[in-house]
């Protein structure tokens, strides 16, 4: 892949240059060193832009495995709780705290 991206760099840039002097009516190769500056920059440019590719790629698969583990989570979650809420038999976790009695003054004996 390097390989590859070098030589399309290096195409890119050569042929930037060459359209350069065509759309100026000069000749195409009148500076050859304005030829090897637009090829390493060419190279330059597509070899950052594989490894950029790469890099986000990575991120985004590291984005989409932690929504995948939230969702997840949010889902059995939800299956739990709904378990929970239609279950015949009672969760001690579920059942409210026992309170003691208070004597009502303003209840008529």
């Amino acid at each position: 892949m390097p390989a590859s991206a070098t030589v399309i760099g290096a195409l890119l840039g050569l042929g930037t240059q060459m359209y350069s002097n065509a759309l100026r009516k000069l000749p195409y190769m009148r500076h050859p060193w304005e030829h090897v500056l637009g090829m390493g920059l060419g190279v330059v440019f597509v070899n950052q832009l594989v490894k950029w590719d790469a890099k986000l790629q990575e991120d985004l698969d590291k984005m989409l495995e932690k929504a995948k583990a939230a969702n997840e989570r949010r889902y059995f979650a939800e299956m739990h709780i709904l378990q929970l809420i239609k279950s015949p038999r009672i969760h001690l976790g579920l059942l409210p705290i026992p309170r003691p009695k208070q004597d009502n003054p303003y209840s008529v004996a």
